[in-house]
């Protein structure tokens, strides 16, 4: 009888967390519901950001997700779109050739449903989190173009219907404007770009596809390398949609908002939309007492939106992490950088407070 009541306890508790990490076309495991919100009269930036016509989003972190409700509580509240952090980049989704993981990721688009959010899809192509079969992999350049065309279209095509915008490419440029080194530029040619744009419009015509960099906010090399990168691919008729300005920024490296602004217009001209796509600010890179710094990140957030709403066609801001609490700058400096819109206790901070005065002003 012991036997029976401990195998029945090892069933009920592991089996559950196991299956989280399983492929399956539905989750695998209970979708965490959203915290009962408190009533408050006041509104949720989601509210006042679908008034002006711009989508207000997040990335998110599946640990807090699954174990911690006041997250998933202001998750709901306060965003339209969900970013997922990790769950669908290659090392995670697809680790070994024939096996892809699509459990985690099935959890966040049955919450997101259950809340009226939208999933971003981020991203299909990068050269960071690649799984050891494809860093150490021996393939011909025919062989890597078909394990890629296979995963782009396996993975925008599972959910065709589902992920309004997919960011496609990330971060495939240098700093001084050339294209980066990586596995895919040099056994497949720069080419792989406009293939796995097209890839992945064949597996979702309705999809709007972006590429995605970081320090590309003002005109600059980097930013001169982007455009000519969407120039060529316009030209090529190839699909793009749009460009992902990362904005991972500090205090001490704002944009200045004239560039800013030109850059956004340069873009729009072409025809396609810009967004604010992984947005965070450290503020221990700043002078001043705690509270100067944080009226400083307050201002900067702001200006930010501003430049955005004013802009012909800009059409979402999205924070990397919304919570102090959980943000990975941390994890990586072993600082506290504070970069979000919440503090750790998820207090709105004069970030927040600031954002909304924007989306409320006229």
């Amino acid at each position: 009888m012991k036997y029976r009541l401990l195998i029945a306890l090892i069933v009920f508790v592991w089996v559950p967390f196991l299956m989280l990490f399983r492929g399956s076309a539905a989750p695998s495991v209970a979708t965490p519901s959203a915290a009962p919100t408190a009533e408050t009269s006041e509104p949720s930036l989601r509210s006042l950001a679908q008034k002006r016509g711009i989508g207000i989003g997040t990335s998110v972190n599946l640990g807090p997700f699954m174990n911690d409700p006041n997250y998933r509580e202001v998750l709901a509240r306060e965003f339209e779109i969900l970013v997922p952090e990790n769950a669908w980049k290659f090392e995670f989704v697809h680790p070994t050739p024939d096996r892809y993981e699509f459990g985690q990721v099935d959890t966040l688009i049955n919450f997101a449903k259950d809340n009226n959010m939208e999933v971003r899809g981020h991203p299909l192509v990068w050269h960071y989190s690649l799984p050891k079969w494809i860093n150490e992999g021996n393939f011909s350049r025919d062989e890597l173009i078909k394990i890629l065309e296979t995963h782009v279209k396996t993975l925008v095509g599972r959910y065709r219907g589902q992920i309004p915008t997919w960011d496609v490419v990330n971060e495939a440029i240098n700093r001084d404007g050339s294209l980066r080194d990586t596995i895919w530029l040099r056994n497949i040619g720069p080419e792989y770009i406009d293939m796995a744009f097209q890839w992945a419009h064949e597996a979702d015509p309705q999809a709007k596809l972006f590429y995605g960099e970081y320090m590309t906010e003002e005109i600059n090399q980097k930013s001169d390398g982007v455009y000519t990168l969407v120039s060529g691919m316009l030209q090529r008729g190839v699909p793009i949609d749009g460009v992902g300005f990362q904005s991972h920024l500090g205090l001490s490296y704002l944009p200045k908002l004239d560039s800013l602004a030109q850059n956004f217009d340069r873009f729009n001209q072409l025809g396609l939309a810009v967004q604010f796509t992984e947005l965070d600010m450290k503020i221990q890179d700043g002078k001043g007492s705690l509270e100067e710094r944080l009226a400083k990140q307050a201002k900067a957030y702001s200006d930010l939106l501003r430049v955005c709403l004013q802009a012909k066609k800009c059409t979402a801001l999205i924070t990397w992490g919304f919570t102090d609490r959980y943000t990975w700058i941390a994890d990586v400096t072993g600082e506290v950088e504070a970069p979000l819109i919440f503090d750790a206790s998820y207090r709105p901070k004069p970030a927040y407070d600031a954002l909304k005065e924007v989306l409320s002003s006229k």
